[in-house]
């Protein structure tokens, strides 16, 4: 069933079929079921995700506060395409962040797994991936060059250009 919660240990587990549209990734596209819990953000709520989540999800997580590019500045696309070559995944072939703008398939919003391209300054980009949404509906995103390093952060929604689910 679409959309079932099931509150366990004041903690919501979401079923995979709440977090993806099976139109949008193939089952092959999921982490098979740990026995440990993951975490992502809805609204104001940290829930749990044990089975269901993107492998890319989870492969960036596990890089958090390094910076696996080496890179010294303008890498978030490098680190984009890494993640999503080690999740078996086509890359974008480029180092630009916008170049996600035309990669996979285009979201009418954030999801949970999407890919969100950002806006920075007149010209540049920012790329991640979304992890959760807080209470004003702002993406939190994990993604390279966040502060020199793979990081998390919450980033204003008026700066996303777009989101993409990976094809």
């Amino acid at each position: 069933m679409i959309g079932k919660f099931v509150r366990v240990s004041s903690i919501l587990l979401l079923s995979a079929l709440a977090l993806q549209s099976p139109a949008l990734a193939s089952p092959s596209d999921f982490v098979p079921e740990r026995s440990g819990l993951g975490t992502s953000t809805v609204g104001a709520t940290t829930i749990g995700v044990a089975w269901g989540s993107p492998s890319w999800l989870a492969i960036a997580e596990g890089y958090k506060g390094t910076n696996p590019t080496r890179k010294s500045s303008l890498w978030c696309a490098d680190f984009m395409n890494l993640v999503l070559s080690q999740s078996g995944m086509k890359s974008s072939n480029s180092s630009l962040a916008r170049s996600f703008t035309s990669y996979g398939r285009r979201l009418s919003g954030p999801q949970v797994g999407a890919i969100a391209v950002l806006s920075r300054g007149k010209r540049g980009g920012h790329v991640g991936i979304v992890k959760g949404i807080d209470a004003r509906g702002n993406p939190i995103i994990i993604s390279g060059n966040h502060g020199r390093r793979v990081g998390e952060g919450t980033y204003p929604r008026h700066r996303v250009i777009a989101y993409v689910w990976p094809s």
